[in-house]
């Protein structure tokens, strides 16, 4: 679990830094995309601190959901990557926090399958 903690919170912040740059930059799309993953995998974060209340289904759908915002973010990210580095850090942290992710619902699959 620190191994997802500390990718999901790098993750935020490149894209807390990268939203407030591109907003500057007037790139909307990107900009928006940015702030909505940073949103998501602080939530995510905050969802996986809180272990009491925890639901299997709800955490394993929430983590499919950063999965698939961190994607979305990464892939806008990707095409701004050549001309601008905080765009390229922002989707390779992005990319980080899917694989960190990925290997979080793996094992916990595996330790407590649904029902």
């Amino acid at each position: 679990m620190q191994e997802a903690l500390e990718a999901l919170s790098a993750c935020t912040q490149a894209c807390i830094m990268c939203a407030d740059a591109d907003a500057g930059e007037g790139m909307g799309r990107c900009a928006g995309l940015c702030a909505n993953c940073a949103d998501v995998c602080d939530t995510m974060m905050r969802m996986m601190l809180r272990m009491n209340g925890m639901d299997m289904k709800v955490m394993m759908s929430m983590m499919q959901t950063t999965i698939v915002m961190c994607r979305a973010c990464s892939a806008e990210c990707m095409m701004h990557a050549e001309m601008s580095e905080h765009c390229r850090m922002c989707a390779m942290a992005c990319d980080q926090a899917v694989m960190a992710m990925e290997k979080m619902m793996g094992a916990m699959s595996e330790a407590m399958p649904m029902a």
